[in-house]
């Protein structure tokens, strides 16, 4: 992993000071998800929104295990040898999205770079096991680049998910110090792979972490290829050192500056575009409208 040389972390503005909830729900979202031994970006990731998310009875579920074949500089996400797949983790999955009666549900996963799908069927296996517990629930799948393999995407689109979400994450220049093994093309091609395939039938989305050194020129070239690639979806957040050993912050983007580049990005042609300090690709993200996504064939 690439370190930050261990240097103390810078001290945070106000606006990124968050207040802890105190509602119920969160032991009661923490218990169910204890009870069915499942994985959450949330916790893995130490996302600062797993409060907020938990105290309203949601979480992001991580399948395929909680270690990461990829040791990316900005992701609290453990790096070691990953363990077999769990062959009930699907049905775990669904269990938990029918107690907590989601209607929109974000999954996502590890880098499986050890298995020859990259852990595809896993995801199509837990797709179709969520929508058979929880008919009508929006199904958005966060995923890996699965090294490109036609195969592997094929297989995650077989189960019909709304939202196909595979991040970019950060600028083309960055990319190679930022990412372990994902290349910036890759990413695009994986996108424009999916809206190729299935067009209206499908949304895609992706995500940029700023404040890690990007400029302002570059990030907009970076919506620019997303928007050539049939991008429909843009989220916009601050990147979070999360140890000592990660990453350190560059910059600390002002919400006024979030909120420029979120009507720029939206001048641009996504439909649906989330920008802001704390935006995370699965924070809020229901707030892309049920009525506008098209219906997976069932």
């Amino acid at each position: 992993m690439i370190t930050s040389e261990l240097k103390p972390r810078a001290r945070l503005p106000e606006w990124l000071r968050l207040k802890l909830p105190t509602s119920n729900t969160f032991a009661h979202t923490r218990s169910l998800l204890d009870e069915l031994k499942l994985n959450t970006v949330c916790e893995s990731a130490k996302c600062p929104n797993h409060w907020e998310c938990w105290s309203k009875g949601t979480a992001t579920f991580m399948i395929a295990g909680d270690r990461c074949t990829r040791a990316c500089g900005f992701c609290a996400v453990a790096a070691a040898k990953p363990l077999a797949l769990e062959a009930d983790e699907p049905a775990r999955v669904a269990e938990a999205t029918r107690r907590m009666r989601l209607r929109h549900v974000v999954i996502t996963a590890v880098a499986r770079d050890d298995l020859q799908d990259g852990g595809a069927e896993h995801f199509n296996r837990t797709i179709e096991a969520v929508r058979a517990a929880n008919p009508g629930i929006v199904i958005e799948v966060l995923v890996p680049d699965f090294l490109d393999r036609d195969a592997s995407i094929e297989m995650v689109l077989a189960a019909n998910p709304h939202i196909f979400n595979h991040n970019l994450e950060t600028v083309r220049r960055l990319t190679p110090s930022v990412r372990s093994r994902a290349t910036y093309d890759r990413s695009l091609c994986v996108l424009g792979k999916v809206k190729a395939r299935r067009g209206g039938g499908i949304y895609t989305k992706s995500g940029l972490m700023l404040g890690l050194g990007e400029t302002g020129e570059e990030l907009l070239t970076a919506m620019q290829d997303l928007r050539r690639v049939g991008c429909d979806i843009l989220t916009l957040g601050q990147y979070l050192q999360p140890t000592l050993a990660h990453l350190p912050v560059v910059e600390f983007v002002s919400p006024e500056k979030f909120s420029e580049y979120g009507k720029v990005a939206e001048g641009m042609g996504f439909r649906h575009v989330a920008s802001g300090p704390m935006v995370r690709s699965s924070y809020h993200a229901d707030e892309f409208h049920v009525p506008a996504i098209p219906q997976a064939a069932e």
